[in-house]
């Protein structure tokens, strides 16, 4: 389950950039390539099976549906704060986006774009990995972690 949510996560880094480890005003183009096209928050969806995988890996299987809630609840609230802003920023193409892209469980099909001047855009393997390097570094010490335990 870790490495499919890495996985995730590094597809969803590949086509948002780097606005996604952003906290400033500055805001990029709607993205609906890529797993943006199946669920509109593929990073959080990552990051909580990211936590559900560990949990598990570790044998702390009664503790998984708890930190699923948790997390649950944690970025339904601030995916509430961020479609709320995004609505207002970018207007008409992202309430269409959300009327065809799913918040959490992925679409069995891609959505069709949006707009019609929608282009996929993707970063470089470079600089996704760049990007995600803090992710990719808590999941080797995690595996450590699970491995000296062993």
């Amino acid at each position: 389950m870790v490495a499919w949510a890495e996985a995730l996560r590094l597809w969803a880094v590949n086509h948002i950039g780097v606005v996604s480890r952003t906290r400033s005003d500055r805001l990029g183009p709607l993205v609906a390539s890529g797993p943006f096209g199946y669920v509109r928050n593929p990073l959080y969806v990552g990051n909580i099976a990211l936590w559900v995988g560990f949990t598990i890996a570790a044998g702390l299987l009664w503790l998984a549906p708890i930190i699923l809630v948790a997390l649950a609840a944690e970025y339904h609230a601030i995916v509430r704060w961020e479609e709320g802003l995004l609505g207002q920023r970018l207007g008409e193409p992202y309430h269409a986006y959300c009327r065809q892209v799913p918040r959490w469980l992925p679409a069995r099909r891609r959505a069709t774009p949006v707009t019609n001047n929608h282009k996929a855009v993707r970063f470089p393997w470079r600089d996704t990995l760049f990007s995600e390097r803090s992710t990719l570094l808590a999941i080797v010490v995690g595996c450590a972690i699970l491995w000296l335990k062993a």
